[in-house]
């Protein structure tokens, strides 16, 4: 499906462009390029790698085409002839920011995909996973990302497979158009009867990244799905509880990430739900009132298994504020401070966390949807600046599957970093300082950056 002819679409900056548009965004200028050269070096800069390491001050990023060939102290690289000169002094350099749940196409609009993705580069973030969507609209927004054609994050998306109860969602109807529900490869009914090599193959086939395990499964699917995908080569990324199957089992059969840090608390529950629909919240009640012992269980087998949590916390805390001005709004699945509590359980446990949202601010928002996720790690949990960033950037992409090409800043992997103008280890909040984003070695300066209209994101004319 084509998504081209979007109204006002951003080009990105190439690196040959790069002087003009920092000298708009006051930044220091940058020495001409020689002609014909694809180097770049960025000088100077305080380096945060993701890795969880300290900063390091004073060093030098040198770029060809789309990928960082080394980082060293500043004068140092050797075979920097010709190469563009970009002066970073004083300034933070961190990898690009993952979002590790996002939603583009539920139901499809491109203008506003289009608008969310612009807003998330210009915000820093340099890769998503799409959690579950039409992919035939992401897939070409996918397309047009990693060519360039679009201001965007690389888009890493599922397929999504769940009980035969979950395909009466109305969400369904509408990401499926044109093919009975439960039978498009993106989004596959699964049951006793189920071929999975065939259900595996034809889900790879859509060029996801990987197999999202939802809802109304049983323990015994739940365990062959993520097998055969795994034979097969693709990542299992699923919900921490499939109801009816509980979190324990999830975790059990290999899932490599689990969404949603207020689900683990159905394990303790003693009658599971019966079905995904079933919007029952947790019994906090039966919850420890620090660390509690059923969480702990299932945390170290995460840790035993290397599964990382894609927590989606802010949302939940978020959420509770909302409904104190609007209480007629229906209770989520578990309360903030829930929330928040099995979040700094899992942290405490040195359970890998990843940065997902699962949501989508207004158009008068200028920054992305993951900003609010560094701040809930950071405020609430309590995680230091440097872990909530190696959250963000490597284990983000871990959680992709793309930590050998992103993720951290070191040599070999894709120039996907953000310039900032203050520390970010002395205060999170200046992940907002941004001055430049470098996605694909191409730059986008925060002054290019057009903000999202009303109409963009589906909300009728501008005002």
């Amino acid at each position: 499906m084509s998504v081209r002819n979007r109204r006002g679409r951003l080009k990105p900056l190439s690196l040959m462009a790069l002087a003009g548009a920092m000298l708009a965004a006051a930044a220091p200028p940058a020495e001409p390029a020689k002609p014909g050269s694809d180097l770049s070096l960025y000088s100077d800069a305080t380096v945060v790698d993701g890795t969880g390491a300290p900063a390091r001050a004073h060093q030098d990023i040198l770029v060809r085409g789309e990928r960082i060939v080394a980082v060293a102290p500043r004068g140092t690289i050797a075979g920097t002839e010709g190469a563009r000169r970009i002066d970073l002094a004083g300034r933070f350099v961190i990898p690009g920011l993952i979002d590790t749940h996002v939603h583009l196409a539920t139901p499809p609009d491109n203008a506003q995909a289009a608008a969310i993705l612009r807003r998330n580069l210009y915000g820093g973030v340099t890769a998503v996973r799409d959690m579950a969507d039409d992919i035939r609209p992401v897939a070409e927004l996918a397309r047009e990302a990693l060519a360039g054609e679009i201001a965007a994050p690389d888009i890493y998306y599922t397929a999504l497979m769940a009980g035969p109860p979950f395909f009466q969602d109305k969400r369904v109807l509408a990401v499926t158009l044109g093919v009975t529900p439960g039978k498009a490869p993106w989004m596959q009914a699964i049951d006793d009867a189920t071929d999975l090599r065939t259900a595996v193959t034809l889900a790879r086939g859509t060029s996801a990244t990987a197999i999202k395990i939802y809802a109304d499964l049983p323990p015994r699917l739940v365990r062959a799905i993520t097998a055969e995908a795994h034979r097969q080569k693709i990542l299992v990324w699923a919900h921490s509880a499939v109801f009816p199957t509980r979190p324990a089992d999830v975790i059990a059969a290999g899932a490599d990430t689990i969404s949603h840090v207020c689900y683990l608390a159905y394990q303790v529950e003693p009658v599971m739900l019966a079905a995904y629909e079933d919007r029952t919240p947790v019994n906090e009640a039966l919850l420890a009132p620090d660390d509690d012992p059923v969480i702990a269980g299932l945390y170290r087998a995460m840790l035993k298994r290397g599964t990382i949590l894609d927590a989606t916390g802010s949302l939940f805390v978020r959420h509770d504020v909302e409904r104190k001005d609007h209480p007629e709004m229906r209770r989520l699945r578990c309360t903030g401070p829930a929330t928040i509590r099995l979040t700094r359980q899992a942290w405490r446990a040195g359970v890998p966390i990843s940065t997902g949202t699962d949501s989508v601010s207004d158009y008068r928002h200028d920054w992305p949807e993951v900003h609010d996720e560094l701040f809930f790690l950071a405020r609430d949990v309590g995680m230091p600046p440097l872990e909530v960033i190696r959250s963000a950037t490597l284990v983000g992409a871990q959680a992709a599957g793309q930590a050998r090409d992103m993720g951290s800043i070191a040599a070999g992997k894709l120039a996907n970093f953000v310039v900032l103008t203050a520390d970010p280890v002395a205060d999170i909040d200046n992940i907002r300082t941004i001055e430049t984003v470098v996605k694909r070695g191409r730059a986008y300066p925060r002054a290019a950056y057009r903000p999202t209209t009303k109409a963009e994101m589906g909300d009728g004319d501008d005002d």
